[in-house]
Parts: structure tokens; C-alpha cells; sequence
């Protein structure tokens, strides 16, 4: 449902020619959406003048059945808004002159789509700036290795650090979020938290190679 806000403070209009009301209507769109930008349809109930009684609101004298007196009658609208790349949720796209129309010579209120982003299952989002989780296997973290990352504009190698321990985050910088009027020249960053992945099954061979290491690391230990 549209959502009527008061009128701007400011300066009262001359008595007649009053700003009309702004709208508010609540939006959903997609982490994808909101990295991209988009476009929504938004439903609207236009006043216009009855063209049964001329926007007189009678005729012959009698009150005009077609607008019930009013002089105006409604119509239904469709208009295509642009929500730009960047917007977070709670964030407020202005489109002027949308709103109700005013009284008199006043001018007519505005429209604003006020935006939710909706979770993704990826990536968790904090300002501009996103998170996501990647897969390692254990002996690329002990290593170092190379792991593909996915990202809002498509899938990039990230290196992998030896030694990067459970939870380690490794930042990709301009990989995040657009930031909202800045076109595509500014970005957030990507922060990817390794998850190392155990083997869950041994070859004979790789549990040699295990105990070895273990036994090497035990001694080691044992002379410091």
C-alpha cells in the first residue's frame, strides 16, 4: 500500500495553491538487483478532470454521477521507476512530481520507492562492503593454493595464503557493493573467510604421509 507523508515544512502556500502529499511505496528487490540496479512498475491512481461534467462537478444543475460531485476522477497508471545500483535497504528513490497532485497552482508532491534488499544465501552484506565463505582444501591451507571466489560480476581466482588457519579473511578490494552515486566508479570490497575442508576419507599413501608429519612435528617439538 502507498503510504501518504505530510506536507514539507517550509514557507505556507498561498491560501488555494497548495503542495501536494509525497507517496511512499515499499519495494523488494534482490542483493543482485541492488548491485546491478534495476527498474520497478509502480501502480498509480491518477486525478483527472470528469469529462461527464466538465470538472464542475454538476450537471444541469443536478451533482454529476460520474465523479460524485468531485469534478475529478481517477485513473489507473503504470510508471516505470530506475532504482539505481548501491541501495540498501531503507534507502528512498525520488521520483519528482509523482506524488498527489496540488490545489490551486501548487505544485504536485513526490513518489519515493523505499527499498528492502533482501538476504542472499552467498553473501552477507554490511554498508558497501560484502562477505562470502570459500572452501579450502586442507592442504591448499597449510600450503597455499588457489581457490575460485564467486562475486556480484562473475567468478575470480583468489590466492590462498600457506598457513591460513579456519576463519582467516582475506579481503578482495572493489568487489563489494556499488556505493550508492557514484556509478560504477566506486565499489566496497569482498571479504572471503576461509572454511578449510578435512579429507574425509585416507589413502593408505596419505596416512603415511600424516604420520610422518607427525612424528616429524612431535620430535621437533621434543628438541625446542
Amino acid at each position: 500500500k502507498h503510504l501518504i507523508r505530510r506536507e514539507r515544512g517550509g514557507p505556507r502556500a498561498a491560501p488555494g495553491n497548495r503542495r501536494g502529499q509525497d507517496i511512499e511505496t515499499p519495494v523488494e528487490i534482490s542483493l543482485e538487483e541492488a548491485f546491478h540496479g534495476t527498474t520497478r512498475t509502480v501502480n498509480l491512481q491518477s486525478p483527472e478532470p470528469c469529462k461527464t461534467c466538465g470538472g464542475s462537478g454538476e450537471v444541469a444543475g443536478a451533482i454529476c454521477h460520474t465523479c460524485e460531485g468531485m469534478g475529478t476522477v481517477t485513473r489507473p497508471r503504470r510508471l516505470e521507476v530506475r532504482i539505481p545500483a548501491g541501495v540498501k535497504t531503507g534507502s528512498r528513490v525520488r521520483v519528482a512530481g509523482e506524488g498527489r497532485p496540488g490545489s490551486g497552482r501548487g505544485a504536485a508532491g513526490d513518489l519515493y520507492l523505499v527499498t528492502t534488499v533482501l538476504p542472499h544465501a552467498k553473501f552477507e552484506r554490511k554498508g558497501d562492503d560484502l562477505t562470502t565463505e570459500v572452501d579450502v582444501p586442507l592442504l591448499d591451507a597449510v600450503l597455499g593454493g588457489e581457490v575460485t571466489v564467486p562475486t556480484l560480476s562473475g567468478r575470480v581466482a583468489l590466492r590462498i595464503p600457506e598457513l591460513s588457519q579456519n576463519g582467516r579473511q582475506i579481503r578482495l578490494s572493489g568487489k563489494g557493493m556499488p556505493v550508492l552515486g557514484s556509478g560504477d566508479n566506486k565499489h566496497g570490497d569482498l571479504f572471503v573467510r576461509v572454511r578449510v575442508q578435512l579429507p574425509e576419507q585416507l589413502t593408505t599413501e596419505e596416512r603415511e604421509h600424516f604420520e610422518a608429519m607427525r612424528s616429524a612435528r612431535m620430535a621437533s617439538t621434543a628438541k625446542s
